[in-house]
């Protein structure tokens, strides 16, 4: 098992694509954006905050500091792999071949192996060797994307982990939508990075971790 290494890297500034619509399994989204048919128009304030006492109250007994690098690093797996289902979805109406990773370089998405696509996980998250298919799936992407190379967490497998509240967690953030089709300028995954380094400071209170600046979590994650 591989020593687990910190996350190093934010999310990009702008999203690009818009949201993979969630499994019929998923809870209900939790959403920077109202969706058609809802009361609401614009923004739903507060959906950090929903967002947050929710993946919070799946943390257990885990210390901060290590809960920290597993919510991130998987928000930020959701969010490749919705932009990597959405650039598929596109590729197959303009009648080229989904499977080619020149058609997402292209259009500056990441390549996300079959295995290690988001869906592949919801699919497993009920079963006890979900972490160790989390770590497969960061090794893999970061394998077919040079730019995310040595970036991503890992250690999901470690002992310390709860996998069933692990699983919980992959459920819960399979209805979050990080992307707007509607404003793709709307920096939803920022505006949520932003939001949980803010708790998870408070929560560390002081500890070295909590002047975690923003340009620390940069770079590679770009697009």
């Amino acid at each position: 098992m591989k020593t687990p290494r910190p996350t190093k890297h934010a999310p990009p500034k702008t999203a690009r694509a818009a949201k993979q619509a969630a499994p019929e399994s998923a809870p209900p989204p939790v959403s920077g954006r109202a969706r058609k048919g809802n009361n609401t128009s614009g923004a739903v304030i507060g959906f950090e905050e929903k967002l947050w006492l929710a993946a919070d109250k799946l943390r257990g007994s885990l210390d901060p500091a290590e809960y920290k690098h597993v919510v991130l690093g998987l928000i930020f797996l959701k969010y490749i792999s919705d932009a990597f289902e959405l650039r598929h979805a596109a590729i197959v109406v303009e009648g080229d071949d989904p499977e080619d990773i020149d058609q997402y370089a292209a259009e500056n998405v990441f390549w996300v192996p079959p295995k290690a696509r988001w869906s592949a996980l919801q699919k497993n998250a009920k079963l006890p060797s979900i972490g160790q298919d989390i770590d497969k799936a960061m090794d893999a992407i970061e394998q077919a994307n040079e730019s995310l190379r040595q970036t991503l967490p890992s250690g999901f497998a470690r002992p310390a982990l709860d996998k069933h509240r692990l699983g919980e967690l992959i459920d819960l953030l399979s209805g979050v939508e990080l992307h707007d089709p509607e404003n793709p300028t709307k920096d939803i995954l920022g505006r949520v990075y932003e939001y949980f380094l803010a708790k998870f400071a408070s929560a560390e209170a002081g500890s070295a971790e909590t002047s975690t600046p923003r340009s620390r979590w940069c770079a590679p994650w770009s697009r």
